[in-house]
């Protein structure tokens, strides 16, 4: 089935886009929207994933953290890690998941690195502490609420501090209805290049760049 973008109506005005808050029009099957300010294309909440149905799909991941495979998928964030920063610095695996190989790789290499997620490594008092760099893999997709997210993901780093995170960034070259981004349920939130722009901007970070999947913001 192709996809079929719709210009925007005030049938479709009620659907907020929870980044900018602003309206969206119809994208994809009435399921998914696409904000006409941030370009953020996001599941309509009654297609949003339950907690226990999030867990359930997560816990199917069996990521082996010694595996050299899975090493090599997140190298894009460790690499720039051991370039850009000294083992002193301390950094925050956000959303570390089942398996936080980025954790393990960093800290082989001698460097202080914690660990957060919702629901396997939910320890609050790590969000307590500011961090020279914090590494997201996989993870700005399945955020409900974007906007609350990077908003205390900017308030955890340092100043100067780097916010690395991978994520398939969507391209209209892309064939929507076959993409397999589009087909994992707990994919909430995804993200064009304007999208990271309008972050970027509305989030006064420093600095913004993307190379593939990688996407760096730097505080000032």
């Amino acid at each position: 089935m192709e996809m079929v973008p719709i210009g925007l109506t005030e049938t479709d005005l009620g659907q907020k886009c929870p980044l900018c808050r602003d309206s969206g029009s119809s994208f994809y099957l009435e399921v998914f929207f696409e904000c006409r300010t941030c370009k953020g294309i996001f599941r309509a909440p009654e297609y949003l994933p339950s907690w226990e149905d999030e867990k359930s799909r997560y816990e199917e991941h069996h990521n082996d953290v010694l595996d050299a495979k899975y090493q090599q998928f997140v190298s894009p964030i460790t690499s720039s890690v051991l370039r850009d920063y000294q083992p002193e610095s301390l950094g925050l695996d956000f959303g570390s998941g089942t398996g936080p190989v980025i954790s393990k790789v960093l800290r082989d290499a001698g460097y202080s690195i914690k660990q957060y997620d919702p629901i396997f490594e939910n320890i609050p008092e790590v969000l307590e502490h500011k961090y020279d760099f914090i590494a997201c893999c996989e993870v700005i997709e399945h955020f409900h609420n974007p906007e609350k997210e990077f908003h205390l993901l900017k308030s955890l780093l340092k100043p100067g501090g780097h916010l690395y995170c991978m994520t398939h960034i969507y391209s209209p070259e892309i064939n929507f209805d076959n993409w397999y981004y589009r087909r994992d349920k707990t994919h909430s939130f995804i993200y064009q290049a304007a999208t990271l722009d309008w972050i970027k901007e509305m989030l006064e970070f420093e600095g913004l760049t993307v190379q593939g999947r990688l996407i760096v913001f730097t505080k000032s």
